[in-house]
C-alpha cells in the first residue's frame, strides 16, 4: 500500500543513491509520492517508477553544479536534498592514526557534501519546502582516540551543514542533522542473527525519519540534531 504524506509530489535528491541506507530512502520517498532522483557513482536500476536515476560523480564539482541544473530543468527544482555518501576508517590508538585515511573520509564525507549543498544551495532557498539532511555520529562531538580522522571529518561535515541551516534561516527551507551510532539492515540480520544490534538504527527507521521531515516547520529542524540512536 502506497505511503501518502507530504512528500508527494516534492522533487527530493538522493545522494549516494546506491547504499544501504540511500536504497531504503529512496524507496520510502517513492512510496509517499515523491519524485526522487537518486544519484549514486555507479549506475543502478530501480523498480520504482518515480525514481529517476543519475550517475554523478560528487566529487567533481562542475559536473556536481550540472547534474543540479540538469535536475531542475527534467524534474523540477528541487525541494529536498539528503546525503548520503558514507565510509568509515579507523584505528586502535590515536597514535596509529594513518592520515590516508583522513584523505579518504575528507574526500567522502565533506568533500561530496559540499559539492552538492552548493550545487543545490539556491534551489533549497527558493523551494516553499526545501529540506536537507545528512547522516553524522556521537563521535563528531564525542571523538574517540581511534577514530580522531573518521571523528573529524563527521565534526566538519555538521559544522558545513550547520553553516547552510544559518543560509536557510528565515526561509521555510531546514538543514538537518541525524545522529545513528550504526546503520542496520535485514541483511545484516541474516547473516548474523545472534549479533548484538541494541545501538543501531535500522535503514528503515531512518527512512522514515527523513519523510518526516517534511511533516515539520522548517523552524523546528533547522540547524537542529535529531538523535535517532534510542539513548
Amino acid at each position: 500500500m502506497a505511503q501518502t504524506s507530504s512528500v508527494d509530489g516534492r522533487v527530493i535528491v538522493v545522494a549516494g543513491a546506491g547504499g544501504p541506507a540511500g536504497r531504503a530512502v529512496v524507496r520510502r520517498l517513492a512510496a509517499g509520492g515523491a519524485r526522487v532522483v537518486a544519484g549514486d557513482v555507479r549506475p543502478r536500476q530501480w523498480d520504482e517508477p518515480n525514481v529517476h536515476p543519475a550517475v554523478v560523480d560528487l566529487l567533481d564539482a562542475d559536473g556536481t553544479r550540472a547534474w543540479a541544473e540538469r535536475t531542475a530543468e527534467e524534474h523540477g527544482a528541487a525541494d529536498g536534498l539528503i546525503h548520503l555518501v558514507g565510509g568509515w576508517r579507523g584505528g586502535r590508538t590515536f597514535a596509529d592514526t594513518d592520515l590516508a585515511d583522513w584523505t579518504l573520509l575528507h574526500d567522502l564525507l565533506v568533500r561530496t557534501l559540499q559539492h552538492t549543498t552548493l550545487a543545490f544551495h539556491d534551489q533549497l532557498r527558493r523551494s516553499p519546502a526545501g529540506r536537507f539532511a545528512i547522516v553524522s555520529q556521537p563521535a563528531a562531538q564525542r571523538p574517540a582516540q581511534g577514530n580522531a580522522a573518521y571523528a573529524a571529518a563527521k565534526a566538519a561535515a555538521e559544522a558545513w551543514t550547520l553553516a547552510l541551516a544559518d543560509s536557510l534561516s528565515g526561509t521555510a527551507s531546514a538543514a538537518t542533522i541525524f545522529v545513528v551510532r550504526a546503520l542496520l539492515t535485514d541483511a545484516m540480520k541474516r547473516d548474523a542473527p545472534d549479533a548484538d544490534y541494541s545501538r543501531h538504527t535500522h535503514v528503515d527507521d531512518l527512512a522514515q525519519a527523513v519523510a518526516e521531515l517534511w511533516d515539520r516547520p522548517a523552524d523546528e529542524l533547522n540547524g537542529r540534531r535529531l538523535d535517532l540512536t534510542g539513548a
